[in-house]
């Protein structure tokens, strides 16, 4: 992921580099091209890659909020999954009698899959070059990874497999409120480079964790109050386990003019907290990148 980074950043400053080495004559009567100025609005769109490192909230080991134990050694949910894989043909009843005899042999490593994320913001560019932004991003992020269940607790049967995998998944739903400070470039007369730095806060909702065992899904999401799982679930008003945090941001965009507005490609670096219930704040800080594509309607002159 380091190396398509860097290969990106290469590509976007040889981009920014002037195409020609003369500049050709402007006739009388062409008008300049205007670059950003005023106050505006921007939308943007982009591919968020999330890092690793806060994925293992939705693992399930013990001591996270949600574990795979207190689901898997429940006896309304367990007493299912030794069912379902028994039929299945997946585990010998003679080698785990009931779900009480269930081992996990691997707990997973999870990661982030790629995701998108959207936005709206306020923005003033000064003639000088410099100006600010205030924008408002939203992102959905999956978590996924696979853990071991144990299929015969080394009774060794003939023919029988080792393990029966599981997948495992989390999803959360990210709001973002940055504000950044620009300073853009001119490099010809339609193209500009544009380099920000600036501080975030966001607000991180999980919505979903949950187990795929023997093709059926069972959440691990706590609304029992961290008691054992039980009919009576419904009694737990589920608490969101996310929360506020806060980062850094730097960007580098190469903009293109269409008459006092303009569209960015570029690429943001966060080094950002993404809040969790039970982390340390000193394991929800991790770097984010994002690749973006960002529309700057400057005093709306791209209607005009």
């Amino acid at each position: 992921m380091k190396h398509h980074i860097s290969l990106f950043l290469i590509a976007l400053l040889v981009c920014a580099m002037p195409l020609q080495a003369q500049k050709q004559k402007k006739k009388a009567s062409s008008t300049p091209q205007q670059h950003l100025s005023g106050l505006g609005v921007s939308i943007n769109a982009g591919l968020l890659i999330p890092n690793a490192k806060q994925a293992n909230f939705y693992s399930g080991r013990p001591g996270n909020e949600n574990t795979i134990d207190r689901v898997l050694r429940s006896e309304q949910y367990g007493t299912q999954i030794w069912t379902s894989l028994v039929n299945q043909g997946l585990i010998s009843p003679s080698a785990i009698p009931s779900y009480s005899a269930f081992t996990i042999a691997e707990y997973p490593d999870m990661y982030y899959k790629l995701t998108y994320q959207i936005g709206v913001g306020i923005r003033y560019d000064y003639n000088s070059g410099w100006g600010w932004l205030l924008s408002f991003d939203f992102s959905q992020v999956t978590a996924a990874g696979q853990f071991l269940l144990s299929s015969d607790n080394g009774v060794g049967i003939p023919g029988s497999r080792q393990y029966v995998p599981c997948d495992i998944f989390g999803v959360e739903k990210r709001v973002l409120i940055d504000f950044s400070i620009l300073r853009r470039f001119p490099i010809t007369d339609i193209l500009d480079l544009e380099f920000s730095l600036g501080a975030d806060i966001n607000n991180t909702k999980v919505t979903e964790n949950a187990m795929m065992i023997g093709g059926r899904s069972y959440s691990i999401l706590d609304v029992w109050g961290g008691q054992s799982p039980y009919a009576g679930s419904g009694s737990y008003d589920y608490i969101n386990q996310g929360g506020i945090g806060f980062g850094a941001l730097s960007s580098l965009a190469l903009g293109y003019n269409l008459n006092g507005s303009a569209i960015d490609f570029g690429y943001a670096l966060r080094y950002m907290q993404t809040k969790y219930k039970g982390y340390n704040d000193s394991d929800s800080f991790a770097l984010q990148h994002t690749i973006f594509f960002r529309f700057n309607l400057n005093n709306f002159k791209l209607f005009k």
